[in-house]
């Protein structure tokens, strides 16, 4: 009854989003957070289309006679994706702070694994969190495989049909059934092997759980890995935004193909990217790639003018 009643103070007549002073302001409150500061451009960009489908839903029941968006003179902010390096981690540092992780008792042993997925086969969080034991193929030697089939992010147990605070979906932007297979190299391999002959899996074959068992927090797994920064860091690179989330290690794993020469579109396959996204994500890693493949070819021209 509390919140309601504080909805009830807080709203607005919806016929009187027809005003533009009140449009403006409802706008406006788009741009910030729950706490007033301000929301991040992409946090932004995804609430415009749902105040929107609102304002639309508002015609329909007849509440509104048009829709009053056009009267008046305001954008979202504009947003800028591409990937700021500086603040990606390379491979060593990578490895060190994955070796930080593992370096924390049991459960950072238990979480090293699932760390080296979102490095070494750039998985997201949310779908490493729900690999299981048959996702992958391990050789005793080699590169070995992960498919990747669904991602479970948290969302809350008012959001889904289970009552759970963790929704299974399909991979981000993908058809639900969809899947994505990722080579992954030898040192994965192994860290894997180790993670299921110490630790075993869950009864429904996840490899990486929460200390009581259930799925992973994010909560739970940041802590650890604000623990390794803390160890691994210097006091000054602690306080800036180098590898500041788990997420960095993606970036820093597709950034580590990029580099290496592999091909954007299958680097985009491998990531679970469209080509249209890894280019604005990944612009700088992508160019400093075509000017290693320029110099090839200028020297390539330069050999056959000497012939």
């Amino acid at each position: 009854m509390a919140a309601l009643d504080w909805i009830s103070r807080k709203s607005v007549n919806i016929a009187d989003l027809d005003t533009p002073s009140v449009l403006r302001t409802a706008l406006d409150a788009l741009k910030l957070k729950m706490d007033g500061k301000p929301a991040a451009e992409n946090t932004v960009k995804r609430k415009v289309p749902v105040f929107s489908n609102c304002l639309r839903y508002a015609i329909e029941r007849g509440l509104l006679a048009t829709l009053p968006l056009n009267k008046v003179d305001w954008t979202p902010p504009a947003t800028d994706d591409e990937i700021d390096f500086r603040f990606v981690p390379g491979p060593k540092l990578s490895k060190q702070l994955i070796t930080a992780v593992g370096n924390q008792g049991v459960r950072g042993r238990h979480l090293k694994a699932f760390f080296g997925c979102l490095y070494y086969g750039a998985n997201r969080p949310g779908e490493a969190a729900n690999l299981c034991e048959n996702s992958f193929t391990l050789p005793e030697q080699g590169w070995g495989e992960v498919l990747l089939s669904t991602s479970t992010p948290r969302v809350g147990s008012g959001w889904t049909d289970t009552g759970e605070s963790f929704d299974t979906r399909g991979l981000k932007k993908r058809a639900r059934k969809a899947t994505r297979s990722v080579p992954i190299p030898p040192v994965l391999v192994r860290m894997l092997r180790e993670h299921i002959k110490e630790f075993g899996v869950a009864e429904d074959g996840r490899l990486f759980r929460a200390v009581q068992g259930g799925y992973l927090l994010s909560k739970e797994y940041g802590e650890v890995w604000q623990a390794a920064r803390e160890g691994v860091l210097t006091e000054s690179e602690a306080a800036s935004p180098l590898a500041d989330v788990p997420y960095s290690l993606r970036h820093a794993g597709v950034s580590l193909w990029l580099d290496s020469g592999i091909s954007p579109a299958e680097v985009a396959r491998r990531a679970g990217h469209s080509i249209a996204v890894l280019f604005r994500f990944y612009a700088k890693a992508i160019h400093r790639n075509q000017d290693r493949s320029n110099q090839q070819i200028e020297r390539a021209l330069e050999a056959a003018d000497d012939e």
